[in-house]
């Protein structure tokens, strides 16, 4: 079995990728075009990818393509009809990286609500060495306990940060995006309901008609000029500049990213022109990718192709 990984930086070399061996001769190339992903599949049983585009500009020779494995969740990077016109069976993963997005969406709320960035820059620029009392607090920060935590999807991800949150003593509301989630244990409300409400508002929606430029201009002018914006989901789901508007004219109190519209990030981006740490921190799309996570991740795909093939090394 010939098994050809298309973009095998995008896991990190830090991962044990050596049960793959035992299933066939491995190929692992960084990063491929389109173009270049047509002639290294030529000779592919399998297809390990994650944002590479599969369609028939890239595997269009692939005579011998048995299974295209998706090292992520999302799997808009498929030509789906293609495959299943060609017999090509496909896989993806869902739910490796629960843990770690929910810790990293509290990673950004605390950098942004206990003004993290301000009290570090205070200790390091040495304003506390002789300074007159043992604390410093002129930056104002606020108990989590009691306030109103609004999700946006609560799928997996969305459901272990609202556990999370409920520990620290939030209220905790969601808004269904596809108006057919109801889960039991937290109070479901509309959408603009949830942006008057909340204290904090995350988002752990996936990219939908539904979604696509959700958060705009209107819906953050419906947030408390004191709320936190956080978006663990998709980049396209928040309106950029309307984002970067909020934040100048101090609609919002600040965000929290994890994902761009443009992956990496547009020299356009007009989130650039903000550089005021206190009311925006991004991440670049960080979230998923805790060792842990990516070594799950790749051990469950190890486990599909066994599966696939009988379960034996083939």
């Amino acid at each position: 079995m010939n098994i050809v990984f298309l973009d095998a930086k995008t896991i990190g070399e830090d991962i044990d990728l050596s049960g793959y061996d035992k299933l066939g001769t491995v190929i692992k190339y960084g990063f491929s075009t389109t173009e270049e992903a047509r002639e290294r599949t030529k000779d592919a049983d399998v297809v390990i990818v994650n944002k590479v585009q599969i369609n028939e500009t890239s595997i269009g020779e692939a005579e011998h393509l048995k299974l295209v494995c998706v090292t992520a969740t999302g799997t808009n990077n498929l030509d789906k009809a293609y495959l299943d016109a060609h017999g090509i069976a496909w896989r993806n993963v869902a739910g490796y990286s629960t843990e770690t997005v929910a810790q990293h969406t509290f990673a950004l709320l605390f950098y942004l609500w206990e003004k993290l960035r301000y009290y570090d820059d205070y200790v390091k620029s040495e304003k506390y060495v002789g300074d007159i009392t043992f604390t410093h607090f002129d930056n104002v920060f606020h108990d989590l306990n009691g306030k109103t935590w609004g999700i946006i999807g609560l799928g997996a991800i969305g459901r272990r940060v609202a556990d999370i949150a409920k520990m620290f003593g939030c209220h905790v509301i969601y808004y269904s995006t596809t108006g057919k989630n109801n889960q039991p244990g937290y109070e479901r409300v509309e959408f603009d309901e949830l942006l008057a409400k909340s204290d904090i508002v995350s988002v752990h929606a996936p990219l939908t008609e539904q979604t696509e430029g959700l958060m705009n201009a209107e819906a953050f002018s419906k947030m408390k000029p004191s709320a936190i914006f956080l978006n663990l989901g998709r980049g396209p789901i928040v309106v950029e500049r309307d984002l970067a508007d909020a934040l100048e004219n101090k609609t919002i109190a600040g965000a929290g990213l994890d994902v761009l519209t443009v992956e990496p990030m547009s020299a356009e981006n007009p989130l650039k022109r903000i550089k005021d740490s206190d009311r925006l921190i991004i991440t670049p799309h960080i979230a998923w990718a805790s060792l842990e996570a990516r070594t799950r991740l790749m051990k469950i795909i190890e486990g599909q192709i066994r599966d696939f093939f009988g379960g034996s090394d083939k």
